[in-house]
Parts: structure tokens; sequence; C-alpha cells
């Protein structure tokens, strides 16, 4: 059984880093409509629209967040996102 390639990523609002860890892919609400990030992406940096961010881990498992508007820098297998607000859904 083959591992998936993870990738660094972290979610940032002002007040706190709402999740910092490796994960496998990442599906973001990026101005053009939504876009996923998996590990070795090349380099970016867009605009994201109030909507739902989700990621999943190493382990399986994902992970579904309700995010305002912000930014995505994707650089060096390293993903952040910033945004004004991040809830858990």
């Amino acid at each position: 059984m083959t591992t998936a390639a993870t990738y660094k990523f972290k979610m940032l609002t002002p007040n706190r880093t709402a999740f910092e860890g490796e994960v496998v892919s990442v599906t973001a609400p990026g101005g053009a409509g939504y876009l996923g990030i998996l590990a070795h992406h090349a380099p970016l940096i867009t605009t994201l629209l109030a909507g739902d961010l989700t990621l999943r881990t190493p382990d399986g498992e994902t992970q579904r967040f309700r995010i305002g508007p912000g930014l995505l820098k994707v650089a060096n297998n390293e993903a952040v996102v910033l945004t004004e607000s991040i809830e858990e859904s």
C-alpha cells in the first residue's frame, strides 16, 4: 500500500491559528471557483471567497471549515490560508 504525499498546511486568522499540520489535500473556495491543492503544487497566490474549505489528513480524516474571504499562498510544498474568520463545521 502506498502512502499519499503530504505537505504543511496552516490556516490563520488575525486572532489565532485554526489549523497547523500535515495534509494530503485541501479544497478551497477560490475567486474563480473551488481549487484543489495536492503535495508539490506549483507556486500560487490567490484570493479566497467565503465558503467551505475541506482538508484531508494523512490518516484519512476529513475536516471541514467555513472560512471568510482571504488569501491562499502555496510555495515550497507548504500552503497557508489567511482569512478573516474560520469556523469548524
